[in-house]
This record gives C-alpha cells, sequence and structure tokens, in this order.
C-alpha cells in the first residue's frame, strides 16, 4: 500500500527523475533531450521554489514514486515565474529568440524549451473559476493502484481549506491515459478547450 506525506527538501532529486522517467506522455524521456533537466526545470522545480506546501508525495515503499505539485493562483505564479524563474533558467538553458518564442515549428526540445520562457502559455481564459492548477506525475510501479486519486484528494482538501474554488489542468493529448484518468476522477471540460490543446477542471470540494 502507498502512503502519501508532504514534500521535503530531500526529495528534489527523486521527484527529478520522476518527471523525467514520465515525461514522453508518461513515458521515460531520458535522453530525448540533449539536457535532461529541461523537464523538470519547467514543470517540476518552479512549484517546489513558489509553493511547496502544495507538493503531496507518494512513496512506493519507503522511496517516492510520484508526486503532485501546483499553485493556489495562476496569475501571482506567473508573475513569479516572469521576475523569478526565467533569470534561473537562463544560467542552465539557451533562451530561444524572440522571434520564435510563439512559433511551434521545430523539435519537440525546441518546443519545450520555448514554453519554459513563455509563462503566459498557463493564462487560459476559460480557467478563471478554477484559479489553481496541477501537474501530477507516478512510476509504473505505483499506476494503477488508486495512488493518483489519493494526490488528487489530498491536493482538494488543501486547497479547499485555504478558499480556493477550483483547480485545472491542461494535458498532452497523446496521453489518453491520463485524459480518461481525471475524467474519471470528475474532471471536466472548461471554456477554450479543445482536442488539440484539452484543458480540464474540478471544484476544490468535489468528492473525488
Amino acid at each position: 500500500m502507498s502512503t502519501l506525506r508532504r514534500f521535503e527538501p530531500a526529495d528534489r532529486e527523486t521527484l527529478r527523475q520522476v518527471c523525467l522517467r514520465t515525461a514522453r506522455a508518461g513515458e521515460d524521456a531520458t535522453g530525448l533531450f540533449s539536457d535532461d533537466r529541461l523537464w523538470a526545470d519547467v514543470f517540476l522545480e518552479p512549484y517546489l521554489a513558489f509553493e511547496p506546501e502544495l507538493a503531496f508525495v507518494a512513496l512506493d515503499g519507503d522511496a517516492p514514486a510520484g508526486y503532485i505539485v501546483a499553485t493556489s493562483d495562476t496569475d501571482a505564479f506567473v508573475a513569479w515565474y516572469r521576475a523569478e524563474w526565467i533569470p534561473w533558467l537562463e544560467r542552465r538553458h539557451r533562451r530561444p529568440p524572440e522571434h520564435l518564442v510563439d512559433e511551434t515549428a521545430g523539435s519537440l526540445e525546441e518546443a519545450i524549451t520555448r514554453l519554459a520562457f513563455r509563462p503566459e502559455r498557463m493564462l487560459r481564459e476559460g480557467a478563471r473559476e478554477h484559479p489553481a492548477h496541477l501537474h501530477i506525475d507516478l512510476l509504473p510501479s505505483l499506476q494503477g493502484r488508486g495512488v493518483g486519486r489519493m494526490l488528487v484528494r489530498a491536493l482538494l482538501a488543501e486547497l479547499s481549506a485555504r478558499g480556493i474554488r477550483g483547480v485545472h489542468l491542461g494535458v498532452d493529448p497523446a496521453n489518453t491515459g491520463a485524459l480518461a484518468f481525471y475524467r474519471r476522477l470528475g474532471f471536466s471540460e472548461l471554456p477554450g478547450s479543445s482536442r488539440e490543446n484539452p484543458l480540464l477542471g474540478i471544484r476544490s470540494d468535489a468528492e473525488v
């Protein structure tokens, strides 16, 4: 039986590996990019830096093998990311030329790098009633065991206690397993969601 606990600083490197090993639509992305650090530097580390109290860890035995991270206020997170996180990123990753920031052509690594330097991508009008957003990743050893549901339940309880109305997330449309998982939990399509760019949300007081 997996157990959950709050994030501890000693978990960071292990969680970075979980992020990497699930980054390619739920599959291992090790070696896909010239710098494996990029995935966690975009989709994990900023959340641990900004709001670590909203990070929960799932253990497989004694080892972290999954997590959920979130921010309770996407607007505030984007402003902080622009001011504080991008300078940190620039010391680790080459910033793309400004005229390429909004283009979608090129390799997957180039596309993710552009996303890294464009935090405004997280501001989606259809999510205004669900101001929090989340990321969740589980290694295969924890998948299909109800652990994802436990992580979402823990986060929703924390958000509800803070008076946050709801939480949203974007999903890689290629990750059909993740889409099915969120819908089973009660996440529903929000305004502006599309087949190419799914946007799902749930109220923080929902039963999951």
